[in-house]
């Protein structure tokens, strides 16, 4: 069908010349001459190919042959010429006519072939002629077939545009360039049949990846997919280069079954599976058998799963050798984890001994790094006679200050403490820069804020678009680095085993014949503490495995006083109270300055006394006792504290106990020097003292 146009009354009109009627304008050839018009406008531009094919060969054959084809050499040598002449135009046709589409690369090869055919049949002509056997043959049928090729591609020129991509674009390739990244090359795209698509990309034009991973939310809302379903990772050997995760199906939405340990006795260096990932493969860590111990920093909303979390990790360390777990919640006390209390060797929900244990544990780490030394180890191996430790704190900027815990982090990796700190927000205010940087392993469950999760997972993973801003609307769902997972898997979704109450509590009661206690060097070195605790766990020593009950039960405590009724929650609390209530009665005690405005009023026993303080004291002093007796005394109250579990002191609460022995702060703080030298006292930070053992009874 065409379409020609006729000029009627002066106006010009288009009409269809197969099935509209053309008005007959007289005059200027007619309707015959419009038609031939017509026909020879369409075919003009096919005919150019034709005119050169059968032109300017012989032209230019008949030229160069009359110019060099004389004689023998004449014609070699500018054959040789037109040859290498021939090849460099081929080149130079095949480097500018690129493409990276069909047609494209279709007029590549075809400009070409054609400047090749040209060249090679001009240097023959040169030499033989051109117009001889069979240089004319190879003309007339070479030059046909060469027309005939470029009216073909002028027919497919104008059915498509040459500058489309028509073979890359794909729907991925097509929402790249939707939302703006126009120049980004998708790959291979696969799914793997379990919700997840994975296509490499590459960069070009500029473009980087950082510009990529900023529009994750656009290619997330184009996908119809949640936030965090879409991740761009960089590959870390080319910065052009990335990988494409999407999430187009929630495969665990349902639920994902506690998943238990493959036997009982395992080490602490063997593997621990805690879910699945979205794309179907378990969620696997194993921070003891990482090259550096990486301590844990677990983060997330209040119903997020973070106690799930804790209770399936912990329950696979209790039914493992050469391990020992400690539990700091002060918070939740037993209602998360009091149904496999027992398999903890150490439980604190009161806020004095969490404070006292964590003071301590400087002491065992140096006890525990001279030990590893003499082994000749330099970290933790199970090889080891000490048991790896496991420290898990929920909370734990309300237990101890950010320099305590900074100390304690950097330490105890090498030394086989795994130290995991569990809290809501991980601010600067709940948890400083330098405690978070030695926390080089994280688990971030649902945030309400996405800026929230950069304060536990690193800065790659949240540049990805991996970031669980879902708060408690999907439980046990979180983003997981370090202690040994791949770094590919840093960016996946995954969601942990739900457990039941009472499988927990069996599969704990079972491990306890593989449970071993705690070392010596460990529970020496932590003194007081340790041997003073309230808690104290099961293992394969102090318990008769024959007489485990099919279910566990809490182990009743001071086994030496006899069984004892287990107090219920509000008992506890009760007891608290007093304790609180008599430990305020006993400070009050301590007299107060008779004199509030003298030079000496805001000093402690600890602090240097003015020269004229003597003087001006007005207090009665009692008689002075013998040395002997004023260190009996001394000894009696430290023994006091010891049985009632007060293990850190600060010296103005001797005070009493200083003017009973009639002497004054010197005498004081000379036995406080000398309880520290003989071991029974700990001095390691301003005002305040930790007693080892009590200086009643014998080291």
């Amino acid at each position: 069908m065409a379409r020609v146009t006729t000029t009627t009354n002066g106006k010009k009109q288009q009409v269809n010349t197969t099935t509209d009627v053309v008005p007959i304008s007289v005059g200027k050839g007619g309707l015959f001459g419009q038609v031939v018009s017509h026909v020879v406008g369409k075919a003009i531009p096919y005919a150019a190919p034709w005119a050169g094919a059968y032109t300017l060969p012989p032209l230019a054959g008949f030229a160069t042959n009359t110019m060099w084809g004389d004689t023998a050499l004449e014609a070699g040598l500018a054959s040789a010429g037109l040859g290498l002449g021939g090849a460099a135009l081929a080149a130079v046709t095949w480097q500018v006519a690129g493409g990276n589409n069909k047609f494209r690369k279709f007029r590549r090869a075809q400009a070409t072939a054609s400047v090749a055919a040209g060249m090679g049949w001009l240097t023959c002509a040169t030499a033989a002629g051109p117009f001889g056997h069979p240089m004319m043959d190879l003309w007339l049928l070479g030059g046909g077939v060469f027309a005939a090729s470029w009216n073909i591609r002028q027919l497919m020129r104008n059915a498509h545009d040459e500058t489309e991509q028509v073979e890359e674009k794909g729907g991925l390739a097509k929402l790249a360039e939707a939302i703006g990244l126009e120049k980004l090359k998708v790959k291979s795209v696969k799914g793997n049949d379990k919700g997840m698509v994975r296509a490499p990309i590459e960069t070009t034009g500029g473009q980087t990846i950082a510009e990529v991973q900023s529009a994750v939310p656009k290619l997330a809302a184009g996908l119809h997919v949640p936030p965090s379903g879409v991740t761009v990772t960089a590959d870390p050997d080319n910065a052009a280069q990335g990988v494409l995760n999407i999430r187009v199906a929630d495969l665990l939405k349902d639920g994902v079954a506690f998943i238990p340990p493959i036997r009982l006795g395992l080490l602490p260096n063997d593997p621990i599976p805690l879910g699945l990932y979205a794309d179907g493969e378990e969620f696997v860590i194993n921070p003891f058998d990482a090259a550096i111990l990486q301590h844990l920093l677990v983060m997330g909303v209040t119903g997020a799963g973070k106690s799930e979390f804790a209770r399936g990790l912990l329950a696979h360390f209790m039914t493992r050798r050469k391990v020992s777990v400690m539990l700091i919640d002060c918070s939740k006390g037993r209602q998360s984890v009091g149904h496999i209390k027992h398999g903890l060797d150490v439980f604190i929900s009161d806020m004095r001994e969490a404070k006292q244990l964590l003071k301590a544990l400087p002491a065992a780490i140096k006890a525990r790094g001279d030990v590893l030394a003499d082994e000749g180890l330099d970290q933790w191996e199970p090889k080891s006679s000490l048991n790896a430790v496991v420290v898990w704190a929920e909370e734990a900027a309300d237990l101890a200050d950010f320099d305590e815990l900074d100390n304690i982090a950097r330490a105890a990796r090498s030394v086989g403490i795994w130290l995991v700190i569990s809290l809501q927000r991980a601010t600067w205010t709940n948890v400083s820069t330098d405690v978070r940087a030695n926390l080089q392993a994280s688990a971030c469950f649902g945030v309400d804020e996405a800026s929230d999760a950069g304060f536990c997972l690193p800065d790659s993973v949240t540049d990805a678009g991996a970031i669980p801003a879902w708060g408690s609307s999907r439980p046990g769902y979180a983003f997981a680095t370090g202690m040994g997972i791949d770094q590919g898997r840093w960016t996946m979704e995954w969601r942990g085993g739900l457990t039941d109450r009472r499988e927990l509590a069996d599969l704990v009661t079972a491990g306890t014949p593989y449970r071993d206690p705690l070392d010596d060097t460990t529970a020496n070195a932590l003194g007081l503490v340790y041997a003073n605790r309230k808690h104290r766990g099961t293992n394969r020593v102090n318990t008769d495995v024959s007489e485990l009950p099919p279910v566990a039960q809490p182990r009743r405590e001071l086994p030496e006083a006899g069984p004892v009724e287990e107090l219920t929650a509000e008992q506890e609390e009760a007891m608290a109270v007093e304790i609180e209530d008599a430990y305020d009665e006993v400070m009050g005690m301590i007299p107060g300055d008779p004199e509030p405005d003298a030079p000496y009023a805001n000093l402690g026993l600890d602090d240097e006394m003015p020269e004229e303080a003597d003087d001006e004291m007005e207090f009665a002093q009692p008689e002075k006792l013998s040395t002997e007796e004023a260190r009996r005394l001394l000894d009696e109250q430290l023994h006091q504290w010891v049985e009632g579990n007060q293990l850190t002191f600060s010296p103005g609460e001797l005070a009493l106990v200083t003017v009973k022995a009639g002497r004054k702060r010197p005498w004081l703080q000379g036995e406080l020097a000398r309880l520290v030298q003989e071991g029974v006292l700990r001095h390691d930070r301003h005002g305040e003292y930790d007693i080892v053992r009590s200086p009643l009874v014998p080291a």
